[in-house]
């Protein structure tokens, strides 16, 4: 179950509801949003200029220099662009690429720049800063900035049309560092917090914004440490109104993965395949639930059993995430694989029905979920899950990766941190799964 599903849960014994609360609080200071440290490991101080050197940000193949981006207010009165450029060019700085944000009493100016490499984020923004630049914000980066910004926002358009559950990503990855959660609607009448609260074109309030969900409930967007300007404010709408017009959408494709045992095919059947799943796979779903046992449905849902259909439509929903499913030759789905945005965060969940488990399923699941993840440019993923669920653990150890453990009355967060170049590809079509 989504941590969502956790906040949400109002069934749960208090002792275990309030061990959960206890860690998604520390987990959620660990990771919370923040401007980028120096070197030193020191905050720039809140609201005034600041420089950042932290991080590795070479341009590939030019030896003693780095890119930067910087991104500054001027104010709008002629030379006061060309001001900075001759501060830049001082410090033989050079411009590969310039956005302009207006606003009612000035210009936010995006830069990306190539610079010496002694350089330091400090003195590039205090060099901007003397040349009348103003709320100077700095980091490093790295190739994926060379990107022209049309040929940017025209990819992360092309990714949202493909799929619905590429909207959280695409408009992280066109907004920079910031948190995003997608907010149902309320369930009952009047409770307030709902769509109808925001007005069709969406709010800007300085570091956060909230848009109406295609699907009727909001979504909303958090950047604590620089506030967003009208320019990016339009670019989000675009994007989830782009979002909206083209309704549900899932990729269908599958890889066969024959299931034998001691070189025989199994009985049902002959190859499973595994493939993306949505809410039209509600039913099968529940029909897996019900072929499950008690323990199971326990281990994965961490509540009463009685309530585990209650939340799989929120987690086959693509506005969520992306799930993977298992299922037979005959289409009964044996299992289940969740990958869920939470926020800045994404957790990976499973369920193997009994009879299909220890042969390798889960394993399979996780190891593309993980894939998944890797590509779309998260960091880590975690799992949540009770200390006794010694299949869940060993799952995660056998990804290979480093992993941090969390624990607290029963309950257990297994985080995995990612390295796209050591997480292994998905297993090519046809190849069997072993039993774990």
């Amino acid at each position: 179950m989504s941590h969502t599903a956790h906040r949400t849960e109002q069934n749960r014994p208090a002792p275990r509801r309030q061990a959960v609360a206890n860690l998604w609080t520390r987990w959620t200071r660990r990771h919370g949003h923040a401007p980028p440290t120096d070197d030193t490991g020191a905050r720039p101080p809140s609201g005034a200029d600041a420089g950042v050197d932290a991080g590795a940000g070479r341009a590939p193949g030019i030896e003693d220099s780095a890119l930067w981006r910087m991104r500054t207010t001027v104010r709008d009165e002629p030379g006061s662009l060309a001001a900075l450029c001759t501060a830049l060019a001082e410090l033989r700085v050079d411009i590969l690429s310039l956005q302009t944000h207006p606003l009612a009493d000035g210009t936010v100016d995006e830069f990306l720049l190539r610079a010496p490499g002694p350089l330091t984020g400090s003195e590039l923004s205090g060099a901007v800063t003397a040349a009348g630049g103003s709320a100077t914000w700095c980091e490093r980066a790295d190739a994926h900035d060379l990107v022209d910004a049309p040929t940017r926002v025209l990819g992360l358009a092309t990714r949202t049309a493909a799929d619905s559950a590429e909207l959280p990503l695409a408009l992280r990855q066109l907004l920079g560092r910031c948190t995003i959660r997608s907010l149902p609607a309320p369930t009952a009448p009047g409770a307030g917090g709902g769509p109808e609260d925001v007005p069709v074109e969406g709010v800007l309030e300085e570091t956060a914004m909230r848009l109406r969900a295609p699907e009727g409930g909001l979504i909303s967007i958090e950047r604590p440490y620089l506030p967003f300007t009208p320019t990016e404010f339009a670019r989000a709408r675009a994007l989830v109104e782009l979002d909206a017009r083209l309704g549900p959408r899932v990729p269908r494709g599958q890889d066969v993965l024959s299931l034998t045992e001691d070189g025989l095919t199994l009985s049902e059947s002959g190859d499973l395949t595994v493939g993306r799943a949505d809410t039209g796979d509600l039913e099968a779903a529940k029909a897996m639930h019900d072929r499950c046992s008690a323990r199971t449905l326990g281990l994965r849902y961490h509540g009463p059993v009685r309530d585990a259909d209650r939340y799989l439509n929120h987690l086959l929903s693509p506005r969520y995430g992306r799930t993977l499913a298992v299922r037979t030759a005959s289409g009964r789905i044996v299992g289940l694989g969740h990958l869920l945005w939470d926020g800045d965060e994404t957790e990976v969940a499973l369920l193997v029905e009994d009879a299909w488990q220890r042969r390798g399923i889960g394993t399979e699941l996780l190891g593309r979920l993980v894939t998944m993840a890797a590509e779309t440019g998260c960091e880590h993923v975690y799992a949540v899950t009770q200390a006794s669920n010694t299949g869940m653990v060993a799952t995660m150890r056998g990804l290979g990766l480093p992993l941090d453990y969390q624990i607290e009355e029963g309950t257990l967060v297994i985080t995995a941190r990612l390295d796209p170049a050591a997480v292994a590809a998905p297993r090519p079509y046809g190849e069997r799964i072993g039993r774990e």
